[in-house]
């Protein structure tokens, strides 16, 4: 005879497949129609710190990548079906900056008339809802401990090391005043989210027979999980890397009983993501395998991991307790060895590509370090000595590199790390047309000013929709043209080359004798000048 499910089992079951399952209410409290849901500890902190969070990401300039972002938004406003290469006056086939987030961000930038820097700005907050949601996921897919996620959290965003780190999809609390905004931060919360649902599946709860609404089958659920392995791919291949080592970790660390059926669901997942990558028009995700134009670039990577990791490896204590109580096979243990493989062969190999992956390498460290520190009292004395250092470490992070991110200058006593303060071009905007071409040098113009619609002469960043040895070709004639002993007859031939009409100089360069000057910078002394003839 089939028993009665306990109280405790129902809500269990619910609270697997994210139901919430309401106790039965008697007597009085019937009458007032009983409590209603409370917030979780992570839904009360994880709404403070998305508040917080936006508005120190909105009170920095942007800076860094952030103008190649915008330039991807003002190519696809001017032409969401055939947008032109994102820096220069060429055409963008095959670029992988079109990715689905460009174009939805293109879409929005044509319905509202904002500018690219505007919807990069805009991004941020939108970004950081994903990444939180998916990091609450994902935590409770690891444990039910209430005070999980609030510390991976923590974690996440103070344990990373003394020295800054700052690239996409490097998530500490530095970074993101920077980094929100990019299409890396949306990748990596669509890979929280990712692992959640493959990690449910593998192990099992309620889920392998789960028949939806419609009818459907179980395959379905899979195919749309594969789905979203495949987004992740067209957003940020790099990431997608990692999210595949994680989808491996799960699926080998809890899926038992490989019958043909479990093998077939889990086909039909790398199938739609195949499915879905190979199929997007704007470029083939799959030629990125074999590019290595962008691996000297990120040879610094793979410089300064000391300095600017060491405080994660406080979770290393808690990584060898999992694989102590369980085996090998825990899932946060063979992410993190798989990262650690990834990242050593991109240095062996010198695919130094492959260590833009070491943000979310150190994702094991902090939130099995969180997972430990959620176990209810009364704590062992391991625990006990681990949680302390956590404490001090966390507090390390904040005040010689983190603080700064959300305590501004005027209310700093203590003299904290601040974000990175570039200059704004807007007022170049002004002058020069979209589409119009030209040359610069200097460090913050030539990667800014391409957001606000200018293309330049010569690329900063790589591209594969531009032969690399055609940008280091127009590199080299920027330089020409730029040098003390150009002429005028080599100026005039290297600017109709490219059909290029502005310069915009720094302070120490001299204005050639063709160009008159129409705009300077009272900040950073920089002048804007057109090229007459």
């Amino acid at each position: 005879m089939p028993q009665t499910p306990t109280t405790s089992t129902t809500r269990a079951a619910g609270a697997a497949v994210g139901v919430l399952v309401r106790r039965t209410v008697r007597g009085a409290s019937a009458l007032r129609g009983g409590r209603g849901p409370r917030p979780t500890p992570y839904q009360v902190c994880g709404l403070l710190f998305w508040l917080v969070m936006t508005l120190a990401y909105w009170r920095v300039p942007l800076c860094c990548d952030a103008g190649q972002h915008a330039a991807v938004v003002e190519r696809l406003k001017a032409s969401l079906l055939h947008p032109r290469h994102p820096m220069a006056d060429l055409p963008g086939a095959g670029s992988p900056y079109y990715s689905p987030y460009a174009v939805a961000q293109g879409a929005l930038a044509r319905l509202t008339g904002l500018g690219g820097w505007d919807v990069v700005r805009l991004a941020g907050p939108l970004n950081l809802l994903v990444l939180l949601t998916g990091i609450g996921r994902f935590v409770r897919v690891l444990t039910s401990r209430p005070w999980a996620p609030v510390l991976a959290l923590g974690a996440m965003t103070l344990l990373w090391g003394t020295e800054r780190a700052w690239w996409s999809g490097y998530l500490s609390l530095m970074s993101m005043t920077g980094n929100l905004g990019y299409p890396s931060a949306f990748a990596i919360g669509l890979t929280f989210w990712a692992w959640a649902l493959t990690g449910a599946r593998a192990r099992g709860e309620g889920l392998v027979r789960y028949v939806g609404p419609s009818g459907l089958p179980g395959f379905a659920g899979y195919a749309g999980i594969g789905a979203l392995y495949g987004l992740v791919l067209l957003i940020h291949p790099i990431t997608a890397t990692a999210a595949v080592l994680g989808a491996v970790a799960f699926v080998a660390g809890w899926q038992r009983g490989w019958r043909a059926a479990v093998a077939g669901r889990w086909g039909v997942m790398a199938g739609a993501a195949v499915l879905v990558a190979g199929c997007w028009p704007y470029f083939d995700v799959f030629a990125l395998a074999g590019d290595r134009s962008v691996d000297g670039i990120h040879r610094q990577l793979y410089e300064h991991l000391g300095g600017q990791f060491w405080l994660a490896l406080l979770g290393l204590p808690a990584l060898w307790l999992r694989w102590r109580r369980g085996s090998w096979r825990d899932p946060l243990v063979l992410l993190f060895s798989l990262d650690c493989l990834l990242v050593a062969y991109g240095w062996v190999s010198g695919h130094y590509t492959y260590g833009r992956i070491l943000g979310l390498t150190l994702v094991p460290l902090q939130f099995a370090l969180a997972v430990e520190l959620a176990a209810p009292r009364p704590w062992g004395r391991v625990r006990q000595v681990l949680g302390g250092a956590a404490a001090v470490g966390a507090c390390v992070g904040f005040l010689t590199v983190q603080g700064g991110a959300v305590v501004p200058r005027s209310l700093d006593p203590i003299g904290l790390e601040q974000p990175s303060r570039w200059p704004s071009y807007a007022w170049v905007g002004r002058h020069v047309g979209k589409g119009e071409v030209m040359i610069s040098d200097g460090h913050f113009a030539p990667r800014a000013v391409p957001g606000y619609g200018p293309n330049l002469a010569a690329p900063i960043w790589p591209d594969p929709a531009l032969d690399e040895r055609e940008r280091e070709r127009r590199l080299a004639d920027v330089r020409a043209y730029l040098s003390d002993t150009s002429t005028r007859a080599e100026r005039t031939a290297i600017a109709r080359r490219y059909h290029a009409r502005w310069l915009l100089l720094t302070r120490w360069k001299k204005v050639p004798e063709e160009a008159v000057v129409v705009a300077w910078s009272r900040r950073t002394g920089e002048v804007l000048a057109r090229i007459e003839g």
